[in-house]
């Protein structure tokens, strides 16, 4: 790795070199070499021819868009090396197919064959390391390289023996009170101009377009269940206008505003089994008063637990907990548009025709079809890189779109069933009716409001923290910081806001965060021996696609018409989209694959390579049951105990706890690690 710095220190270094095959790469090269010095122009001819030769003889294009050619004679007395990264990438004919870019072109003389060996496998750890290639591809300068190679040098960590887990800043502050605010403000605040800077992209209005339907959806879902099942007292309408105001509150005031608010499954049934308890207790005309008392108090225990630094607990936390959450978060996702598909189908038997399901179906199907399809275009073969980043990035919204002139060319507003806004209405004219009266509610209610408020903070604290834990993992590589205590400070005080106006309580929405973070990322695709996956090299962390999101979820009020438009089964399928691309990063559903997999066949990784295959299936069934048993939770008609859920997700810390008594702990660590280590990128086929 010296070799390589020195060479390009010294100014070894062609960017954006016009050439479309290796020997005007060679030619470009030695000339560039002869020009600068480090090679006698007599020998300029000898090197060229030597160098074709060996490219005839055995191609040195090996793959992850590098190619390494390389000659050596005794004439040539001192070694040199030319970094050179192509205008345009060419097919060179790499085995893993993809067009390479950069060239490492080597001379020197025979007895430099150890040097010359040291030096290919430092460029084999360089170049199979996805972010180097995103800076590469970036760099400006010279010294830009060498700050890439620099960066790689001092994250590439052998990890051998499994590394100990590392608490992240953002969990480490001093055990004293506002101290975990303090810090995160100071992590974050330098960056506030750059998050509203980074956002002036193509990509971000790709991502906006995407999640302005994303959270759209699930709003006019969520509460329009939630408004039958209360008797209208929170409908649509607040749901919108909660969404709309916190979200926008939330993307300019947190410290890490890729995360998105939403509402949850499991504050929806916590708000039904509250409904259904003030009408067991004659208190059915002030629930909107006892409402607004259990959120004021939730709002105070939320922002103690902010001040007080109780985010820290989320070191307890593992991958073990955090991808069974993030699967139940994705498979509520796909549970809701499925069972819209089939209810579908369910009134059409009722009727005697099946025509409208038939169309659900179809335009569900063929918005996930063409918004999965478009996803993987990134890494196609055809049309030009500008064309290709288009089409990943705009993918859902063109699925979304195709799909919404399909079902108004096929069928008409009688037959296409579309969002349902006829019932969303501001019916207030006083702008002080939409406050809620807590005086109405007796004075033992609002003390004895204090217990569900309690639970109500724990699923609060636990759904904002475990998705801050999955959009800062790193795995997705954000480099500004993370915010955990301000951000759960923030979400406390939305919380009381809504509880004054009698809105729906937002939170960190898992499914849709980590959607908002891949419509940002920039990734590339990892092949290897029986592996091929996708990693995020870069994200465009910003704040203006936040903003701009939930303004435009604001200003559906205004337009509410043009939701009629927009088919549900369209929508659905773009449930699917989220639920499906959340579930892939997941490590442990590609676990779950092994288990109709040959074990000679695993892909190789860090731990296949370490951990027997038992060890790994019976982990994965831990997890298993733990999901299943959340799933039960959540659809559980026994109301109490659904109430429970957020005692249930702690649980979870506990049981892998106890996982440290039946498992070696080297197997448990790889198995459990944050992420993969650096060692592990794959190479060439």
């Amino acid at each position: 790795m010296n070799f390589l710095f020195r060479s390009i220190a010294e100014g070894s270094c062609l960017l954006n070199l016009d050439a479309d095959n290796m020997e005007e790469i060679i030619d470009a090269a030695v000339n560039f070499l002869v020009q600068t010095g480090r090679l006698p122009e007599q020998q300029k001819e000898m090197v060229i021819q030597g160098l074709r030769e060996r490219e005839r003889a055995v191609p040195t294009v090996i793959g992850h868009a590098c190619a390494v050619p390389h000659f050596y004679d005794d004439s040539i007395s001192q070694p040199a090396m030319v970094f050179i990264r192509l205008k345009h990438a060419a097919n060179l004919g790499a085995p893993d197919g993809i067009a390479t870019r950069y060239i490492y072109l080597l001379i020197g003389s025979t007895e430099q064959t150890t040097t010359h060996l040291d030096t290919l496998s430092s460029i084999a750890r360089l170049m199979s390391d996805n972010v180097v290639h995103f800076e590469m591809m970036y760099a400006k300068s010279q010294q830009d390289i060498l700050d890439a190679m620099e960066r790689h040098v001092n994250r590439n960590v052998l990890a051998a023996p499994p590394k100990p887990r590392e608490v992240t800043e953002g969990l480490q502050s001093a055990p004293r009170m506002f101290a975990g605010l303090i810090a995160d403000i100071r992590r974050r605040l330098p960056h506030y101009v750059d998050d509203f800077r980074d956002g002036l992209r193509a990509k971000t209005l790709a991502s906006i377009i995407f999640m302005f339907f994303a959270c759209l959806a699930p709003a006019v879902t969520f509460g329009g269940l939630m408004g039958l099942e209360t008797d209208g007292n929170i409908g649509a309408t607040e749901m919108l206008i909660a969404t709309a105001v916190c979200g926008l509150i939330y993307a300019l005031l947190a410290g890490q505003p890729l995360i998105i608010l939403g509402g949850i499954g499991p504050l929806l049934i916590y708000t039904i089994i509250l409904y259904q308890l003030c009408a067991d207790l004659g208190q059915k005309a002030n629930f909107l008063g006892i409402y607004g008392w259990i959120g004021i108090w939730t709002s105070v225990i939320t922002i103690l637990l902010a001040v007080t630094n109780a985010s820290n607990l989320m070191r307890y936390f593992t991958r073990f907990t955090d991808e069974i959450f993030s699967a139940l978060m994705s498979l509520i996702f796909i549970y809701k548009a499925v069972q819209g598909v089939v209810e579908g189908f369910e009134e059409s038997s009722a009727s005697g025709s099946s025509e409208q399901a038939l169309l659900a179906l179809i335009l569900a199907i063929g918005t996930f079809y063409i918004a999965m399809t478009l996803a993987r275009f990134r890494n196609s073969i055809y049309l030009f890189p500008w064309m290709r980043e288009f089409l990943a990035d705009f993918g859902p919204s063109i699925a979304l779109t195709s799909m919404i002139i399909v079902a108004w060319w096929l069928g008409d507003a009688t037959i296409v069933e579309t969002l349902k806004v006829d019932e969303i209405s501001l019916n207030a004219t006083d702008a002080s009716s939409w406050l809620v009266d807590f005086s109405a509610v007796p004075l033992w209610i609002r003390i004895a409001a204090i217990g569900p408020a309690m639970l109500a903070a724990v699923l609060i604290f636990l759904s904002q923290n475990i998705t801050a834990r999955l959009v800062n993992s790193p795995e997705n590589r954000l480099e500004k910081g993370e915010s955990y205590h301000l951000d759960l400070a923030v979400v406390g005080g939305l919380v009381g806001l809504c509880s004054l106006f009698g809105w729906p309580w937002m939170v960190a929405a898992t499914v849709r965060s980590l959607a908002h973070v891949r419509s940002l990322a920039y990734s590339e695709e990892m092949v290897g021996p029986g592996n091929h996956r996708s990693e995020i090299v870069h994200v465009a962390e910003n704040r203006i696609s936040g903003v701009v999101i939930h303004l435009l979820i604001g200003g559906t009020l205004l337009v509410l018409p043009l939701l009629k438009f927009v088919p549900m089964a369209a929508l659905y399928g773009i449930f699917l989209y989220m639920g499906f691309v959340s579930l892939k990063g997941v490590q442990f559903v590609q676990r779950l694959g092994y288990w109709l997999m040959d074990s000679s066949l695993y892909p190789m990784n860090h731990y296949t390579r370490r951990v027997p295959p038992r060890t790994i299936h019976l982990f994965t069934l831990v997890q298993l049951v733990c999901l299943v048993i959340l799933c039960v939770i959540n659809v559980s008609p026994y109301k109490p105990v659904a109430i429970l859920f957020p005692i249930f997700i702690a649980l979870l810390v506990p049981v892998r706890a106890v996982l440290g008594y039946f498992f070696d702990k080297d197997h448990l660590a790889f198995l459990d690690a944050d992420e993969a280590p650096e060692d592990e990128g794959l190479h060439w086929v």
